[in-house]
């Protein structure tokens, strides 16, 4: 039997980490529209309703399923707003190890939610389900990414040359696209001991998290 992640939501005290539903479907849809957010993966552009749909309905569930990873929309604990989506996958059971991606849509950008989002997660990565190594990877000019690494104590690797395609706007054709570089970082458990001093430090704070 292929190993999988639980299907589980995750709490922190501002946020719940949760599968996606068919009510995420046009806050999703906006929050992949953004350029920012169009400019830094490889989904879709324009996105549609349909692409999204899609993603909830049958893609998403299909990474936990087939063992690949797992994917939470995130969301306000008050409002249950949609504010971003976090990801892990390539995951690898022998090894324990697998990777995290996340978006943050527009409308809540300038309030910590990757970090704390991305941070419930490594907890309960590390903590539950054992796992001992997490990779994060950045286009090299994605300074807001790298600050998100650096605050969550992660390692930087090394260099992946021309590894990624990055989308701009165009006024003519839509979208042009370049290549990039992408930063490896890494974070081991041992990683986090001491993380509540670093952020407190960085003006930050760590959330407490649950799992259920």
């Amino acid at each position: 039997m292929t190993p999988t992640f639980p299907d589980i939501s995750i709490s922190t005290e501002r946020l719940v980490l949760r599968p996606f539903d068919d009510a995420d479907v046009p806050a999703l849809t906006e929050m992949m529209n953004d350029e920012l957010v169009a400019s830094r993966n490889s989904a879709p552009a324009p996105y549609t309703d349909a692409d999204a749909r899609d993603w909830v309905t049958r893609r998403a569930p299909a990474s936990r399923t087939r063992g690949d990873g797992i994917v939470f929309a995130v969301t306000e604990f008050l409002t249950q707003r949609l504010v971003g989506s976090v990801r892990l996958k390539r995951t690898d059971w022998r090894l324990r190890t697998t990777e995290v991606t996340y978006a943050t849509a527009p409308w809540a950008r300038g309030e910590g939610y990757a970090c704390e989002s991305v941070l419930a997660l490594v907890q309960w990565l590390f903590q539950d389900q054992k796992f001992e190594r997490l990779e994060l990877r950045t286009a090299a000019d994605n300074t807001a990414a790298q600050q998100v690494a650096q605050k969550l104590g992660c390692v930087s690797e090394g260099v992946l040359r021309n590894a990624w395609i990055t989308r701009a706007r165009d006024a003519d054709t839509g979208w042009t696209e370049a290549r990039t570089d992408l930063i490896v970082w890494s974070l081991l458990p041992e990683d986090l001991d001491g993380l509540p001093e670093r952020m407190a430090e960085a003006g930050g704070t760590v959330p407490y998290a649950d799992w259920n």
